[in-house]
């Protein structure tokens, strides 16, 4: 993996040993002016001691939305008259695994050799005041080993996290990635040195910042998070807002107009045995949104209805299962729709939030929509998108898919792997959205779901589905879309739930 290069600055000539000028055209990584140290009433980190890193995607509308920040933290900067740098991660290398952090992290350390104190990650969605900002990180050595957030920690133990900290959850605190975190130069070079050396002991990335903390943290052998109050989430008032150096945008994207409800096709995956218990709670809630919806069983049953796609039921995997799926997708039996929706039978979605998010994607375009989650990243591995919280495809993703030649390597395969060894495969990158969500609300933090609205929730079975659906994702009816009778499907009244 080959670092790109960087831009050299046209007033401020400083490019890194190693790194080749390149084209303003063609530059990924850019250098931009940022706050002088006279303004500060404590000695302020030097501005090009700070190495911004926006934690970007590469699908077309992330990495736009990236760039808009870097040019937001330009124009604040160019005001302040000094230089730094801006990184975004999807640009890093050509390494998709990125996202996950520690693999960056060797290329991170080299990019301003010795002249870099901190190191501040950030998400497209985080808006930061640069000059308070270098307020905030005064207080802290950087020669010192430093790990700054805005804590999240657990209600309760939660399957995500392995059960971690059971006998008190509450205990270990993680950044929120939204409100921004910060790394000293002093804990960055260790763990870049030590990430090939030590590398964490699960293969597999499901929750990244509560597993970045708990790498940093190494069983008390290094810091854990130093909460630091101005890394705001969603301030009180117009007083906490001044003192905040980072804040966080809660709200749905708003590209336009939602998609139109006949453009998502929805594919349920069920069984005979759960007809009865899980498909009535399906219809009772999210499923009389959907115009265009089919239940894929093992068997047929006209009560529902359901379709049997001639796969024998397992009692995992359902690989088979979800490839028939994108082929009847494909193959004209059903509607031609521009996405495919597959969800479980224990899932709850609300799809007027779904269709406002696709409305930022375009269908022409090979997308997959979900939780992302990795396997082996750091040697190499691939992402996926897990099923429990629903899988979005478009049109012109389930083509390459098919197209390709990948296919299951039995019925029973986990669906969701297999789909992202095939995209990681062909090139097409997985696309995360925070709002879709693996298991229940009672296993994320409860501050963490309520900033912004939220799309979808797993194992329905496990909770009062009828309560979680209209906590978590029913909106207030005068902002609905009334959706009309289908052939397909019975509706229920939402008084009724």
């Amino acid at each position: 993996m080959t670092p790109v290069n960087l831009h050299k600055s046209t007033s401020f000539p400083v490019v890194p040993a190693g790194f080749t000028h390149v084209s303003w055209k063609d530059a990924r990584l850019c250098l931009f002016f940022q706050s002088t140290p006279e303004h500060a009433l404590h000695r302020c980190p030097e501005p090009n001691e700070v190495v911004f890193v926006i934690q970007s995607q590469k699908n077309k509308y992330h990495a736009e939305q990236a760039e808009k920040k870097r040019q937001e933290l330009f124009h604040q900067a160019v005001s302040l008259k000094k230089e730094s740098t801006v990184v975004c991660l999807h640009e890093l290398t050509d390494y998709d695994g990125n996202w996950s952090i520690l693999p960056a992290l060797p290329h991170l350390s080299v990019l301003c050799g010795n002249r870099c104190s901190w190191f501040f990650f950030m998400e497209e969605v985080t808006m930061v005041k640069i000059q308070t900002l270098l307020r905030v990180l005064s207080r802290f050595d950087a020669e010192k080993e430093w790990f700054l957030g805005s804590p999240l920690y657990d209600d309760e133990s939660s399957i995500i996290h392995h059960y971690a900290f059971s006998d008190d959850p509450s205990s270990f605190q993680y950044p929120d990635f939204g409100a921004g975190w910060a790394l000293s130069k002093a804990l960055l070079q260790r763990l870049a040195k030590q990430v090939n050396d030590n590398p964490p002991k699960s293969d597999f990335t499901i929750d990244l910042k509560h597993e970045i903390a708990l790498y940093i943290w190494g069983q008390g052998s290094g810091p854990a998070l130093s909460p630091v109050p101005e890394f705001c989430v969603k301030p009180h008032s117009t007083a906490d807002m001044e003192k905040c150096a980072t804040t966080i945008t809660t709200h749905l994207p708003d590209c336009g107009d939602p998609v139109r409800t006949e453009d998502v096709f929805v594919a349920v995956k069920t069984c005979e045995k759960f007809h009865t218990e899980r498909i009535p709670v399906v219809k009772q809630t999210w499923a009389q949104d959907a115009v265009y919806l089919e239940y894929y069983s093992d068997t047929a049953d006209s009560s529902i209805p359901t379709v049997d796609l001639g796969v024998p039921n397992t009692d995992r995997g359902h690989c088979g299962k979800t490839f028939a799926i994108l082929e009847r997708f494909l193959s004209g039996a059903v509607s031609p729709s521009d996405w495919l929706l597959i969800v479980d039978d224990d899932t709850l979605i609300s799809l007027p939030r779904l269709k406002k998010l696709l409305s930022c994607y375009d269908p022409r375009e090979p997308v997959s929509l979900g939780e992302r989650y990795g396997y082996g990243l750091i040697q190499n591995g691939y992402s996926y998108i897990t099923g429990g919280g629903g899988m979005v495809f478009s049109r012109a993703a389930v083509g390459r898919l098919l197209s390709s030649g990948c296919r299951c390597y039995s019925d029973d395969a986990p669906d969701d792997m297999v789909l992202g060894m095939c995209m990681n495969t062909l090139g097409l990158p997985v696309t995360h959205s925070p709002l879709f969500h693996q298991a229940r609300p009672d296993d994320y933090p409860k501050a963490y779901l309520a900033r912004q609205p939220q799309i979808s929730f797993h194992k329905h079975w496990n909770v009062n589905p009828g309560e979680m659906y209209r906590q978590w994702l029913l909106d207030p009816v005068d902002q609905r879309e009334t959706v009309t009778e289908t052939a397909t499907e019975t509706r229920y009244d939402k008084e009724e739930l």
